[in-house]
């Protein structure tokens, strides 16, 4: 199967079914079997979910991608040997984070319902313009990325995670703070955002935040 026919959510997935760390195995760069460059678009895929694993509080060591052909086993044998180890420092997901079950299936959860959002703003404006992997690696880490990933991933995450807390009931901007590790201040930015598109309302008889 080409990588390029990898998705975000088979990461997503396999994390939520309970793995700790998450390995893609693609053709080297410039030899595509298919002639699409899917292995391109899977590493900027893959280097925007980091991102994003990096933002919600999980370690984005546990994913890795590496590039190698169908007749290199023991590059193979090495990159895969090699993840196992780190993951194996890592422990299992969520306990090196500081993470309960219950707040891990909620970043997990909010990140996958975002997906389709992501993949539109992934193809639109978070694409390295050049295919070359140096410049995906330096698009990633530069100052661009960062104002485009704060302008179009970081509200849209927080937003969805105070939506997923208030599913479970009415709750305080302290309350949705500490479960969100937040401050008051970033949650009652997106709580007055949420409030003006109808999602979310503030309940006076119980003085908290409600789905609207």
């Amino acid at each position: 199967m080409c990588s390029g026919r990898i998705d975000p959510t088979f990461v997503l997935r396999a994390f939520s079914k309970g793995a700790d760390g998450v390995f893609i195995g693609a053709c080297h760069l410039n030899e595509c079997n298919y002639t699409t460059h899917g292995n391109y678009h899977t590493l900027n895929m893959v280097l925007l979910l980091r991102k994003i694993l990096e933002h919600v509080g999980l370690n984005p060591e546990r994913l890795r991608m590496a590039f190698m052909s169908g007749a290199e086993a023991n590059l193979f044998i090495e990159n895969v040997n090699d993840f196992v180890k780190k993951v194996k420092e890592l422990e299992p997901l969520g306990r090196s984070e500081g993470l309960d079950e219950k707040g891990l299936k909620l970043r997990l959860s909010t990140i996958t319902e975002l997906i389709p959002y992501i993949r539109l703003v992934e193809r639109e404006r978070l694409r390295a313009p050049v295919m070359s992997e140096e410049e995906y690696h330096k698009f990633f880490a530069s100052d661009e990325l960062k104002r485009l990933f704060s302008e179009t991933i970081v509200e849209k995450l927080a937003i969805s995670q105070i939506l997923s807390l208030l599913r479970e009931g009415p709750l305080t901007t302290r309350e949705i703070a500490k479960g969100l590790g937040l401050t008051p201040s970033e949650v009652s930015k997106h709580l007055n955002t949420s409030s003006r598109h109808r999602l979310v309302r503030y309940d006076e008889s119980q003085k908290r935040y409600a789905l609207a």
